[in-house]
This record gives C-alpha cells, sequence and structure tokens, in this order.
C-alpha cells in the first residue's frame, strides 16, 4: 500500500505517492485578507491602487480569490517590510512579473531603496542625537519658562527648519 502523506500547506491536498498542488483552492475576500494577516480595507486598496488585480466572481456574485492573488499579496507585503513603497512595489511587480527582466535590473532597483533606507537612517542618528542633547539640557523640574526643550521648537532659528 502506498505511503500517504499530508502536506499542512493550504495549497496542498493528499494524494497517494506524491503530493501535487491543489489549483482550485479559493478564498473570499475576508478569508484571503486573513490568510495573508492584512485587513479586507488593505486588500480592497490594493486592489483600487492595482497592485492587485480584480478579482473573478463566482456565480453569487461574491468575489473569488486564488492561489496567485495570495501569492502576489505577501509579495506585497514581505517588499514593504523591506522598506518599499506601494509605489515602488508597483515597479518591481512589473519587474518581476517579466521573465526578461534582468536580474541587474532588479537589483538596481533594490540597491537604490537600500541608498534611500540608509540616507533616513543618517537623518534618524541626526534626530536622535539632537533630542538626546535637548533632554539632558532639562531637568524636568520648574515652570515651562526656560525649559530647553520648549525653546528650541519656539525658536525660529532652530536647527530642524527647511529653507
Amino acid at each position: 500500500m502506498p505511503e500517504i502523506s499530508i502536506d499542512p500547506v493550504v495549497s496542498y491536498r493528499m494524494y497517494g505517492d506524491a503530493v501535487k498542488e491543489k489549483t482550485d483552492v479559493t478564498w473570499t475576500r475576508s478569508a484571503l485578507a486573513g490568510e495573508a494577516g492584512v485587513g479586507v480595507e488593505t486588500l480592497r486598496f490594493y486592489e483600487q491602487e492595482g497592485l492587485l488585480d480584480e478579482p473573478q466572481r463566482n456565480a453569487s456574485g461574491y468575489r473569488i480569490y486564488r492561489m496567485p492573488d495570495l501569492e502576489r499579496l505577501l509579495f506585497i507585503r514581505r517588499s514593504q517590510g523591506l522598506g518599499f513603497s506601494l509605489q515602488d512595489i508597483k515597479q518591481l511587480l512589473k519587474l518581476t512579473g517579466n521573465i526578461l527582466t534582468p536580474r541587474k535590473d532588479v537589483r538596481d532597483f533594490a540597491e537604490a531603496r537600500l541608498t534611500v533606507i540608509r540616507q533616513k537612517i543618517e537623518d534618524l542618528k541626526a534626530m536622535e542625537s539632537a533630542l538626546d542633547s535637548l533632554i539632558h539640557q532639562c531637568n524636568g523640574k520648574g515652570a515651562l519658562t526656560g525649559c530647553p526643550i520648549a525653546d528650541f521648537m519656539k525658536d525660529s532659528k532652530g536647527g530642524c527648519h527647511h529653507e
């Protein structure tokens, strides 16, 4: 008798000697959102922004999502986790959705995002240093008058203003 294995991943079903991908898995909007760990409104927003294709509908008119929809949604979430904006993700989806795209194009795109992230880190470090300095100048006692933090925020010559 052949050994039967059960793969716990929702996209697979039980078979004898082989585990084959289940192609007929479908989800409703709320089920897909739950599977991907996002809210229903987020899913709706991604559709409106063109990040997800308009889903098919069943005979009753309910939206039906399939495995490629889940994969794309997870791609979006992973991309956001790496600091890509939704505009960046649209471009990434175009790049990675074309088998003819050279790997270098994807790498260059990711490197550009890394440069932006590194600059933000430097900016955050500067903000941290400035705020830390102000906190150390303020003992937190007495009236607001003379508070170095409040005075800095009110000062029109403060170092954080953009011209």
